[in-house]
């Protein structure tokens, strides 16, 4: 495994998941949200952020968290496992608050410089709706471009562990 997907619901661990699967393989991380958040949470014009992970896949070895539907296409065919962090979401929805709390006077390390934790009530509602709305289509995706990835899914803390631990070390 040289390039590995890693998407899911906000406070899923997808960040903590692809930092560990990242030193333990010891390949190059990749933080979606670095590339397409500029400072005060402006957007990426999307054009520009298409092409920036197109280049990004194009890289021989990567751990790449982060959803943007809009760039699955790019990024599951070159992919050579999807993990799926798939937490119930009462549990996603506590990691976000607990995060907002913890992580208000620093900044995180898959955040972009000038974009500090915040928490809305859209964001909540994404988070709920993610097994409903988001999940199917990242299935979808991977249905029409990558019928043929495999794909491991992680619902539990013991998964996460059991399947990090599965892994060979660099």
């Amino acid at each position: 495994m040289r390039r590995i997907l890693i998407v899911g619901s906000a406070g899923a661990g997808k960040s903590t998941l692809a930092r560990a699967v990242a030193r333990r393989l010891d390949l190059p991380l990749i933080h979606l949200d670095r590339h397409y958040w500029r400072p005060g949470w402006v957007a990426a014009d999307e054009a520009d952020f298409r092409a920036e992970v197109a280049a990004l896949a194009a890289r021989p070895a990567w751990v790449m968290d982060g959803n943007y539907r809009a760039t699955l296409d790019l990024r599951l065919p070159r992919a050579d496992l999807l993990v799926l962090c798939d937490p119930p979401r009462l549990r996603c929805l506590v990691r976000v608050l607990r995060r907002r709390w913890v992580d208000r006077a620093s900044r995180r390390p898959d955040r972009p410089d000038g974009c500090a934790e915040r928490l809305d009530l859209e964001f909540l509602r994404y988070v709920w709706h993610y097994p409903r709305r988001s999940r199917p289509r990242v299935f979808a995706a991977l249905a029409e471009t990558a019928p043929d990835l495999p794909v491991v899914r992680l619902r539990r803390p013991a998964d996460v562990r059991r399947w990090l631990a599965t892994l060979p070390s660099a």
